[in-house]
């Protein structure tokens, strides 16, 4: 059986605040392989667990690191919200690619005091943004 690592999250000020952590985060969908692959190809993750076929999913980097898991169950659009990010001068084409992945934008790009930053939801309609963060130079 597996344990829990037991080390406590701590505040600013060094207080103990908790021992749970955080893990990672999971998507309700009834089409977990769908989903799986479309957040797959758009972040570069690889398949790295799958339980009772379809039912769970998780996703991990190249390292094998949990990064997001999809569990069939009911899905609610819009009860979660994923930012991502990339560079000023990616923003463009990385946006095109969300695009050409199945994305659907959800409100016009535009540019903002901190950055540039476009809407979207997935293929399941779960919202995220693509944000391009400004930088003092």
């Amino acid at each position: 059986m597996a344990q829990c690592q037991t080390s406590a999250n701590t505040n600013r000020s060094g207080d103990t605040v908790t021992a749970s952590r955080f893990d990672i985060v999971t998507l309700n969908s009834a089409r977990t392989n769908e989903l799986s692959k479309f957040w797959a190809e758009l972040l570069g993750l690889q398949e790295i667990e799958r339980e009772d076929g379809d039912r769970w999913i998780l996703l991990g980097d190249a390292n094998g690191g949990r990064t997001i898991g999809f569990q069939r169950g009911e899905h609610v659009a819009g009860s979660i919200h994923i930012d991502l990010s990339c560079s000023t001068d990616d923003f463009p084409n990385e946006r095109e690619r969300i695009l050409r992945l199945g994305a659907v934008e959800t409100r016009p790009m535009r540019s903002e005091p901190y950055g540039l930053i476009a809407n979207f939801a997935d293929v399941d309609g779960n919202l995220f943004d693509l944000c391009a963060y400004f930088t003092a130079d």
